[in-house]
């Protein structure tokens, strides 16, 4: 990995995007190939080409009612944000190429995340299936498991969960199997975010091993005293632990070599 960081000709926003989409690509084939149903091929392909989720019992056996008008607008409108953040206020933002990044690191969350995975979501419920969005209004968590567990990203978090979160519980516990699975999260965010950028090593296996320790403080006696798994205390909680050092997730190094040149092939930064 050191020598594709320092060898490698590509630029490090190549890179990047590579090392994301061979790990879904490998990922997603494993939730397929571990789960043998009867369905119609075009689920199958449907699943596999047109479908960011993993949860793949859901998608090709179960039945969801058809998004409303509202739902289609609100991801509409998400993904509009997205777009109006990578290029009308990204190149506003003169003087502090840091602040651009994270507005365009927003920008392409809001793009694809909230907004082109909710509208194919909403578009395979139309068609009957049960296509879930992977996100669910993350922001309002009040706690750092319920964040992890149950808002952000559910399609990795229903493959983690199912494959190395219950299989490690049986062999090491419950606490050992939350903070190996953070760890491993780590160590992928990692892979795919500090060998493009050259540098910030570390960084993301620390938040994610903070996430960890976070779930067990409020899942401690003390936390559950505090009334830090719910409520005001939770949210402030979540602020704390996922917002605060999320620096150490999109580090420096990430930004200006990855990210700032990405924008700038895209037309976002001159």
């Amino acid at each position: 990995m050191f020598e594709l960081c320092t060898k490698s000709s590509l630029p490090g926003w190549v890179i990047m995007w590579c090392l994301a989409l061979a790990i879904y690509v490998g990922l997603k084939a494993v939730s397929w190939v571990s789960v043998r149903m009867e369905a119609p091929a075009w689920k199958h392909v449907a699943y596999l080409l047109g479908w960011p989720g993993m949860d793949t019992v859901h998608f090709l056996a179960g039945h969801a009612s058809r998004p409303l008008v509202s739902e289609w607008l609100f991801a509409s409108f998400k993904m509009g944000l997205g777009v109006v953040l990578i290029w009308i206020v990204v190149p506003l933002i003169r003087g502090n190429d840091l602040l651009a990044g994270w507005v365009g690191m927003i920008g392409i969350v809001f793009i694809l995340h909230f907004g082109l995975f909710h509208l194919l979501s909403c578009w395979w419920r139309s068609l009957g299936m049960a296509a879930i969005p992977i996100m669910n209004w993350p922001i309002v968590a009040t706690s750092v498991a319920e964040f992890w567990g149950r808002r952000w990203n559910l399609a990795f978090r229903d493959l983690t969960h199912r494959f190395l979160f219950v299989p490690l519980v049986r062999r090491i516990g419950a606490v050992g199997a939350l903070l190996t699975g953070f760890l491993i999260s780590g160590l992928i965010h990692d892979l795919v975010i500090s060998v493009p950028a050259c540098g910030g090593w570390g960084g993301p296996t620390c938040f994610f091993v903070l996430q960890g320790l976070g779930v067990l403080l409020e899942r401690s006696k003390l936390g559950r005293k505090a009334g830090l798994g719910r409520g005001v205390a939770g949210y402030l909680l979540c602020i704390c632990v996922i917002l605060l050092p999320s620096p150490l997730l999109f580090h420096r190094p990430f930004v200006e070599r990855v990210i700032l040149p990405f924008l700038a092939v895209i037309g976002a930064r001159s």
